[in-house]
């Protein structure tokens, strides 16, 4: 970014993750809503009694003032703005799911903010399921605005010919390339029904096939995107349902 980043005031922001720095410190990564992904040097955060400790949690929203220069800047403060209950159970899964999604594929200070807003919405929504039980029409329709804001936007009305999304037929999704339309349902790599990739579109999951099918989907789009790097969190899932 061009602009001069002495000292930046009152920011609203999300901690994505944090590491030990030094004996008593922080490097803090920070989702901020007009600046993007930040790293932040949080000094003497790791000591028992430092006051800023207890505020730095994931999932909480903050407002947060920086100063500095280079590539990493100091934290110089964190309030916490409140109305964000913790999360639990699956929905505590799906969060760390959505911060490593960012931390991998959002560029440092790259402001994105509606991006931002949409993962703010997205951890209330995530509060307020039911037993932290978590709607995938909700992580779905994330991981599309994510790839939609990373200039990714995936091609769900037109296949690649231009033509409409046939609901009744079939198509095999080629990355940068879009929907191919096939003459019948084959065995091709990530073959969707054009019902599928309409109900994506509409962000409609009431059918059982077009939720299975949209996850598959998704899952091979951010697999691509994600260059061979496994999330922790889907391998730990992995891991829970094999027991």
């Amino acid at each position: 970014m061009g602009q001069q980043r002495n000292k930046v005031d009152g920011q609203p922001a999300f901690v994505l993750h944090s590491y030990p720095f030094r004996e008593t410190s922080l490097i803090v990564e920070v989702f901020t809503r007009d600046f993007g992904r930040m790293a932040l040097l949080a000094r003497g955060a790791r000591r028992p009694r430092a006051a800023i400790r207890g505020l730095l949690l994931a999932f909480q929203p903050l407002e947060i003032g920086w100063a500095g220069k280079g590539e990493v800047l100091t934290l110089m403060k964190a309030e916490w703005v409140g109305g964000q209950p913790l999360l639990a159970g699956e929905a505590l899964f799906c969060g760390y799911y959505l911060n490593e999604l960012l931390m991998h594929l959002l560029p440092r200070e790259d402001a994105h903010e509606h991006l931002f807003a949409c993962y703010a919405g997205m951890l209330q929504r995530l509060a307020a399921a039911p037993g932290g039980k978590v709607l995938e029409a909700d992580l779905r329709s994330f991981e599309k605005a994510l790839l939609q804001e990373l200039g990714y936007g995936l091609m769900l009305a037109h296949d690649s010919a231009g033509r409409p999304i046939d609901a009744d037929a079939f198509y095999a999704y080629r990355m940068e390339q879009g929907p191919v339309r096939l003459e019948h349902e084959a065995a091709a790599p990530q073959v969707v029904s054009g019902r599928t990739l309409l109900d994506l579109e509409a962000e409609d999951f009431s059918d059982p096939r077009s939720r299975v099918e949209a996850k598959a989907l998704m899952r091979t789009l951010l697999a691509y995107y994600l260059a061979g790097q496994e999330l922790e969190t889907r391998k730990i899932f992995k891991e829970l349902q094999e027991l």
